[in-house]
């Protein structure tokens, strides 16, 4: 508000300061009007006498010109003193005597004309020229002067307003120094209630992050305890149903041949029936396999890493009818072998990725590759062409398969990375698992102490190929049949 009066203050004085520059120019343009208006009568009055006294007409230039010149200056004076009645009226005044004297002037050159030169000086000696010409001057006076003192009116009454601008400006300044003090003191105040408010706000996040922190770490610590259980679960399971349910069915399958092969001839119908019931026992048997399977790769644990990867994505090829290849290090069994947290991790994460790739990446091509390099790394990346994975989807919460895989890769110490595939197209899925310090060992989320950063992973773009030794290939081997264990 002090800023806004001032404002109005300073535009009140420079309208004025506009008003008096205003005013004095048109004290002057009326000034040089009324001058030039004299000159006018003047230049025509001395043009008549040099004609009178010549007889030459060329001196006539300035009295003939003097109605039309002196009409146009009188039409401009008119309009300069448009709002002033007192100029206007001794304005008025000054153009009757204007008029008057070229009307004078007009009616001698007319006489001199006809009577010569002796009429005119006896016009002259009865008429008082001279004082036409003193009262035009007189008027002429009059009226700069009075545009004069109207002009140091104006310029009296702008001074008083200047200085009353002047203090005012001065009383406006000191309270918006006062105020601005105020306001400093009051920002001061509000600065340091801040500065605490934000020191308690920075110690309540750091609990806070400390807190989360720990819980985070509390969760994975119980996420990888939860997987390492569910893969002993599964072992235990794939064992007894092996065992157990194999002995079983074995045992009712051959039974079944006993019966059956007493009843061939003397019960037909009832040795079909027997037949029919040893196919669906045999339908049994293969779905306890699938499950045995699904629960604990057989293969794993007879042939294993290489193997089992290699059988799964031919399985996965065959079934899901996409090309998928596969590239596995010689030595991945021999670094595998007595590491069973290892292998079955590793398993799992090539297993989650191929789903994934065949319920949503829509993929033409896979590729598999599992190498061990030369800085005691192993690396797992599995290279799809398809859509890719838009980056919201990896971090919801929902993505439980994404955030499982994660959780495997850090239950063997190392990490896994998600980015795009070759060419900028598909997903490329990179995992990194540290061999330095692991002897097959396993402790409660199976996890060494020393976790390593990303930052010290290798960064080998998606189509870059690494030197290795040829792939490990194996054919798919297929589990016994319970009835060849019978025999």
């Amino acid at each position: 508000m002090i800023l806004i009066v001032n404002g109005f203050s300073l535009f009140h004085n420079l309208q004025s300061l506009k008003g008096a520059n205003e005013q004095l120019a048109l004290s002057s343009r009326v000034a040089e009007r009324l001058q030039y208006l004299n000159v006018l009568v003047l230049d025509a009055d001395s043009s008549a006498r040099g004609y009178f006294i010549s007889g030459k007409e060329t001196y006539l230039g300035p009295t003939r010109s003097v109605v039309s010149e002196a009409e146009r200056e009188f039409r401009e004076l008119e309009k300069l003193l448009a709002n002033n009645p007192v100029q206007l009226k001794n304005l008025q005044q000054l153009q009757a005597l204007v008029r008057k004297r070229i009307a004078i002037l007009s009616q001698a050159i007319d006489v001199y004309k006809h009577s010569g030169l002796q009429e005119i000086v006896n016009i002259a000696q009865v008429s008082d020229e001279r004082s036409g010409m003193d009262e035009i001057r007189l008027q002429i006076v009059i009226m700069v002067r009075e545009q004069n003192e109207a002009m140091a009116a104006r310029a009296t009454s702008f001074y008083q307003e200047y200085q009353k601008a002047v203090v005012m400006g001065a009383g406006i300044n000191a309270v918006a120094i006062v105020v601005l003090i105020m306001f400093y003191q009051l920002v001061r105040r509000s600065f340091v209630h801040r500065a605490a408010v934000e020191h308690a706000l920075q110690l309540s996040n750091e609990s806070l992050e400390s807190m989360v922190q720990q819980r985070t770490e509390q969760l994975s610590v119980l996420s990888r305890h939860l997987i390492s259980i569910s893969e002993d679960e599964k072992m235990r399971l794939s064992r007894e149903l092996h065992d157990e349910m194999g002995a079983n069915l074995t045992s009712i399958s051959m039974d079944i041949s006993a019966v059956t092969h007493q009843l061939q001839k003397t019960h037909p119908e009832l040795a079909a029936q027997l037949r029919r019931a040893r196919g669906t026992l045999m339908e049994t048997v293969e779905l306890k396999r699938r499950i045995i399977e699904d629960l604990r790769p057989s293969l794993l644990d007879n042939l294993g890493l290489g193997a089992a990867i290699d059988s799964y994505c031919e399985d996965f090829a065959r079934l899901a009818g996409i090309p998928c290849e596969t590239d596995v290090g010689s030595d991945i069994d021999a670094v595998a072998k007595g590491d069973s947290s290892l292998s079955i991790a590793l398993f799992r994460i090539v297993q989650e990725s191929l789903t994934n790739i065949r319920k949503y990446a829509k993929a033409s091509h896979v590729n598999v590759t599992l190498k061990r390099q030369a800085d005691e790394m192993l690396v797992l990346r599995i290279i799809d062409d398809g859509i890719g994975i838009a980056a919201p989807t990896l971090a919801k919460p929902m993505s439980h398969g994404l955030l499982g895989m994660r959780e495997r890769a850090l239950l063997l110490g190392g990490v896994l990375n998600i980015r795009r595939g070759r060419g900028d197209r598909g997903t490329c899925i990179e995992v990194y698992i540290p061999l330095k310090g692991r002897g097959g060992r396993a402790t409660i989320a199976g996890a060494p102490a020393v976790v390593p950063q990303p930052s010290s992973m290798p960064h080998q773009r998606a189509g870059d190929h690494t030197p290795s030794s040829p792939p490990y290939s194996t054919r798919p081997h297929s589990v016994p049949d319970l009835h060849d264990q019978s025999q």
